[in-house]
């Protein structure tokens, strides 16, 4: 061998070793990627004299869970009914032990949080509402709700609705479908926003589930709303925040700064939060 090449034959082995680790590397970096979500959150108090929302996140070898529960202001015992409920569905995820267990899993922790509630009430109001996601590891969306908090995916600069209120401007609705009463008097009706249905009540029916997860998209961010940031702000205005490019909880942030400039009289407890499918 010609004793010139040497240094080229060398130098040529350690171009292929170093292509070969750096596409390893790419390989590692998308496998440890994948399942991979980003989380943000906001919240205010609002004008309100206590923060009756709560809520929390949790990862376990089934995927990312997000919780938040609005305890309904005007009643007593707000706070102490969306802490149970987050809590109780918090540790209900923590002990599953399968994904085919998810509407089980769902219908306990409902069904768990609500008794708790009515027997810590021990005869008084309150309440909460609910709605939480969960992103498993194929990147599904499964999801649970009761009460007016709302679930939306913001996909391509739009929302894409998932839950429907429990209130009565439902009931409200159907009955004019039916031709009962006229479009005016569901509109003009002082009772549409009120809940029919959520924990701590007695006469609490059931979580709505979705029958099939969703299969999520690459950016898709899944939002969930307390009633005190759709009531702030316009789809608009909540959609020229989110098409930002900025991470989950900066958004959050800046939805929250949005709706504390609004600076309105009755301004409720308002949070959000945000889970992004980033693969």
């Amino acid at each position: 061998m010609d004793h010139k090449l040497v240094p080229y034959i060398i130098a040529l082995i350690f171009i292929v070793v170093l292509i070969f680790l750096l596409i390893i590397r790419g390989i590692l970096a998308q496998k440890m990627e994948k399942g991979k979500i980003y989380i943000g959150n906001g919240q205010t108090i609002g004008r309100r004299d206590e923060q009756d929302d709560y809520f929390s996140t949790a990862e376990t070898a089934h995927g990312t869970m997000a919780v938040l529960a609005d305890g309904i202001s005007g009643l007593a015992n707000g706070r102490m009914a969306s802490t149970i409920a987050v809590t109780t569905f918090i540790e209900e995820f923590k002990k599953l032990g399968s994904l085919n267990q998810l509407q089980d899993f769902f219908k306990k922790a409902a069904m768990s949080s609500n008794h708790m509630i009515v027997e810590n009430l021990n005869g008084s109001n309150g309440g909460t509402t609910l709605v939480t996601a969960i992103i498993d590891n194929d990147g599904y969306l499964h999801w649970g709700a009761v009460g007016d908090s709302v679930i939306t995916i913001f996909r391509n600069g739009e929302f894409l609705a998932i839950n429907q209120k429990h209130i009565f401007e439902s009931v409200l609705t159907e009955r004019y479908i039916a031709g009962e009463i006229s479009q005016l008097e569901v509109q003009e009706n002082p009772l549409k926003k009120r809940l029919i249905n959520y924990l701590g009540y007695e006469g609490f029916k059931n979580l709505d589930t979705g029958n099939n997860p969703i299969q999520l998209h690459k950016g898709d961010k899944v939002c969930l709303f307390s009633d005190g940031i759709y009531d702030a702000l316009t789809e608009v205005e909540m959609e020229k925040i989110l098409s930002q490019q900025a991470p989950p909880y900066d958004l959050a942030q800046n939805i929250i700064k949005a709706v504390e400039q609004k600076r309105l009289k009755n301004q409720d407890n308002a949070t959000i939060l945000i889970l992004e499918k980033i693969w």
